[in-house]
């Protein structure tokens, strides 16, 4: 069975940094797609940061030079270090997992079989 676990989220202020994981279990994260989205009260769910197996990265423009994706694939973890945060960060943040796909997909949520719980982030101004 596969599970993703995310953790880290929180309350910060503007300008702070977290950083989220998200262990993965029954799938390989090494040979897959992995991404990270978010969805704000109101809105819909909108993708963050991906990364494949070829460990191309792909981030939205608003986080783009404030985010970074990662993983490690002794640890089956996927991670998210965001800095300079933003109120309008403020999100549940949820990653998924799925096949591998080319870097112009991996940011698309059709491509994603599994999914986490989510964690809250809330940043304060």
């Amino acid at each position: 069975q596969v599970q993703l676990v995310e953790s880290g989220g929180g309350s910060v202020q503007a300008g702070e940094s977290l950083r989220l994981s998200c262990a993965v279990s029954g799938y390989t994260s090494s040979a897959s797609s992995m991404g990270w989205f978010r969805q704000a009260p109101g809105n819909k769910r909108e993708g963050v940061a991906a990364i494949n197996s070829a460990a191309s990265t792909v981030y939205a423009d608003s986080v783009k030079g404030r985010f970074t994706i990662s993983k490690d694939n002794v640890k089956n973890t996927l991670y998210l270090q965001m800095n300079s945060l933003k109120p309008e960060d403020t999100a549940i943040y949820y990653c998924a997992a799925g096949p591998n796909a080319a870097s112009w997909q991996i940011l698309r949520e059709y491509v994603y079989r599994h999914w986490g719980q989510g964690t809250q982030v809330t940043v304060s101004s």
